[in-house]
């Protein structure tokens, strides 16, 4: 994606991709968004209410993670960084990264390299400097030492990673930079929006994040963060990465999640990945589906911006099995990565076993984990156990009413699997039976 613009003088540069206009639209803040429990049924949702009420949940999730700790040598436990903070903050968050590589986006098309994988995109760091002076959007000398040496290698290219790296905490550059913005043709700051609240904010989403990231390591415990709607995630997959370069150093203590019903899974994931492989941390991740859909794309609709979702469940299901391909690759090359296979997809489950057993990765190794939800796929997660395969059941918690309609998306996301409820239960009385006959009832094995 990109974002097209008209240069603060004169005609515009050029810059524009079709689409850009009304993708951007996509993390822009929304009256009508603000409180988005509407139309979810597949999964918890938080309203923000102060940040009392997120210091609550921070202490919810730090008895889950006692919880995790007390009842499983190597526990998981989830987390949403909606309940942690303010959602208007990762908004707006996403909105500058967004833009952000967007422009990168720009810059990589003015020099011929549209439609290329995000990390085959490399600009020459003199065009890029020479480009960004000419946009009047920083000078040459303001630009000396953000391409340097040291930052590039030997390498005088600047690929998303590079460029990622400019807008970062301890920089302090997106203070100063400035992006064309398409509706006035003028150049603003990046951050204008971010008073000294939101910055007191995002501070203490981060302190938050922190104190749960310490109690998990104290404890053994891998800390999941959940994948949110596609206008937060930016934002929250960019926070799970700061966590990540602090708590992996030695094992992947925290988890980032990618939905792989966004038609941009893939290209995050090998971002990610080679992000970790650069310094040298080590991998987590969580790969689901997906359990937005429907607010998606009615959000998209409403508002007039591309639909991020993959057209069809079978192109959802080609985007799983390319990123789990991906990391599984990674897992055997470097021992860095670790995945949990989060899906009661047969299909998925059977393609994973193959692709170990082809790359050799033994379920010993602890690098790949199964999850299902508790009270689903039995049939899937038990023999998954009996063979030495690290699987985890997904324990949903919280009020009654809060909790059922949350449950009840498995009736309406799975009617097929509802069919399969019979051959599940006839292959569970089988397996008893055996059991059974076989003397092996009560016997310890797990």
């Amino acid at each position: 994606g990109s974002r097209s613009s008209a240069g603060p003088r004169g005609p515009s540069p050029s810059f524009s991709l079709p689409g850009a206009e009304q993708r951007e639209k996509q993390y822009r803040a929304h009256p009508g968004f603000g409180d988005r429990r509407g139309g979810v049924i597949s999964a918890r949702t938080y309203f923000y209410a102060d940040e009392a009420k997120c210091d609550q949940h921070m202490e919810t999730f730090l008895r889950c993670i006692d919880a995790s700790s007390g009842s499983s040598e190597d526990g998981f436990s989830a987390i949403k960084l909606t309940a942690l903070g303010r959602p208007q903050f990762l908004l707006q968050f996403s909105e500058v990264l967004v833009k952000w590589r967007r422009f990168f986006h720009q810059m990589a098309a003015e020099q011929g390299q549209a439609g290329l994988a995000a990390l085959e995109m490399r600009l020459e760091a003199e065009k890029l400097r020479e480009a960004l002076a000419n946009l009047g959007i920083a000078t040459k000398a303001e630009t000396q030492h953000w391409f340097t040496g040291e930052n590039l290698g030997v390498s005088s290219t600047v690929d998303l990673l590079d460029w990622n790296s400019l807008i970062n905490s301890r920089t302090k550059l997106s203070k100063l930079l400035l992006v064309p913005n398409m509706q006035t043709g003028q150049l603003e700051p990046l951050l204008l929006r971010f008073t000294e609240e939101e910055d007191l904010q995002m501070k203490r989403m981060l302190q938050r994040m922190d104190v749960l990231a310490k109690r998990a390591t104290e404890t053994g415990v891998r800390l999941m963060v959940d994948a949110e709607q596609s206008y937060f995630q930016p934002a929250i997959s960019r926070l799970t990465l700061e966590m990540q370069r602090r708590f992996n150093r030695d094992r992947a203590i925290i988890f980032n999640t990618y939905q792989c019903y966004l038609k941009e899974a893939y290209d995050n994931v090998t971002v990610d990945v080679e992000l970790s492989r650069r310094e040298g941390w080590h991998f987590g991740t969580k790969l689901v589906r997906g359990a937005y859909m429907e607010q998606e794309r009615e959000r998209a609709a409403q508002i007039g911006y591309e639909d991020p979702i993959n057209p069809t469940y079978e192109k959802t299901n080609e985007m799983y099995h390319r990123c789990l391909d991906y990391i599984l690759e990674e897992i055997k090359h470097s021992q860095k990565a670790n995945v949990m296979v989060a899906s009661h997809n047969e299909d998925t489950v059977k393609f994973t076993l193959q692709r170990m057993m082809e790359l050799g990765i033994h379920p010993s190794e602890k690098k790949v984990y199964f999850g299902q939800l508790l009270g689903m796929c039995d049939h899937v997660t038990f023999p998954l156990g009996q063979a030495g395969f690290p699987v985890y059941k997904y324990v949903p918690y919280g009020p009654v009413q809060e909790v059922l309609p949350y449950l009840s998306r498995r009736a309406q996301e799975n009617r097929g699997f509802m069919k399969r409820a019979n051959r599940e239960r006839n292959l569970l009385w089988r397996e008893v039976k055996r059991r059974l006959l076989a003397g092996t009832f009560f016997s310890s094995s797990r």
